[in-house]
């Protein structure tokens, strides 16, 4: 495979991962009544937060890559293990769903609360100079699918699968930073 590709394959996967928390808490959230309409506007803003969240995190990580260098990689990688680690773990405990309301400021503080690890992962990312437009818009992309899927399979599945999910997700973030350490 090209760089690019190879990149392009890897930002993908990383932003499924991400978009898992966003999966796993819209399966929880599926289980309140909601119309398609809102549905709709929480993925939409899910997807909006996980664009705006890294790229303030990849500006950051670019600032600091220049001054750090070679140790960046490894505080990004870190970063990346910590998060896999605490997507991993915070999906077996028994957490209640969020009591919030899904409309006005209510969505948005749902959106700010799945999108926070995003920004973290982009201050990782923009450590290892990462394509910043090309990262963003998968994270979006991504979150918001996934969003809607969540809250479409919690509304038909009561949220059976929602830890497994995030579990998941945490695995291959935990994986890809042990790369980025082993493998530099």
């Amino acid at each position: 495979m090209s760089q690019a590709l190879n990149e392009l394959f890897t930002l993908s996967l990383i932003a499924i991962a991400v978009g898992m928390d966003a999966f796993s808490v819209g399966l929880g959230m599926g289980m309140v009544p909601m119309r398609l309409k809102q549905i709709f506007q929480i993925g939409l803003t899910v997807g909006a937060f996980h664009i705006w969240m890294p790229l303030l995190g990849i500006i950051l990580g670019k600032l600091l890559s220049e001054t750090l260098g070679i140790v960046a990689t490894y505080i990004g990688g870190t970063l990346l293990i910590f998060i896999g680690i605490h997507m991993f773990v915070s999906s077996f405990k028994d957490d209640d769903t969020p009591s919030l309301k899904l409309s006005g400021i209510g969505i948005f503080l749902f959106a700010f609360s799945v999108s926070i690890d995003s920004f973290s992962l982009g201050l990782s990312l923009g450590i290892f100079g990462t394509r910043m437009i090309t990262a963003v818009l998968l994270f979006g992309l991504f979150a918001t699918i996934l969003t809607w899927f969540g809250l479409f399979f919690g509304k038909k599945m009561k949220g059976i699968f929602g830890q497994y999910s995030e579990a998941f997700g945490g695995s291959i973030l935990l994986f890809f930073g042990i790369k980025l350490i082993l493998f530099f």
